[in-house]
């Protein structure tokens, strides 16, 4: 899988971490890339483009990550859904793990923290 092949969901309800992410995303050579600011679109957004990794922040209108990351895998137990937030609470992590996470990284989104996540992807053959 190439990067630049990924298909990639930012989901966080502040504009401007969603712009961090694009601007992250795309230096890297990610060019499908779809947004929701709520968990209620993230849901139906992943069902729409079945992403090959989605960045969630974990407090969010409508539903929160953890809601989400539940509903969208018991949708598709593969997917691959990473936690991005600053609030991450033995209690979000704890439910987030049971979810089906498949990892977190701490906001503010440091660059080579996206990296990481998306090599571990590709390393493991999405």
């Amino acid at each position: 899988m190439l990067v630049s092949n990924l298909k990639v969901l930012v989901s966080d309800d502040s504009i401007l971490v969603r712009k961090q992410f694009t601007d992250i995303l795309t230096s890297i050579g990610c060019t499908n890339i779809f947004y929701a600011s709520n968990g209620k679109e993230a849901v139906n957004m992943y069902k729409e483009h079945m992403p090959d990794i989605a960045f969630m922040d974990i407090i969010m209108p409508e539903k929160t990550g953890v809601e989400a990351l539940k509903e969208i895998t018991d949708f598709n137990s593969e997917a691959k859904v990473i936690i991005a937030s600053s609030a991450v609470t033995q209690k979000y992590l704890k439910s987030a793990i049971e979810a089906g996470v498949y990892d977190f990284i701490q906001k503010p989104i440091c660059a080579d923290d996206v990296k990481k996540v998306i090599n571990k992807l590709i390393k493991d053959g999405k």
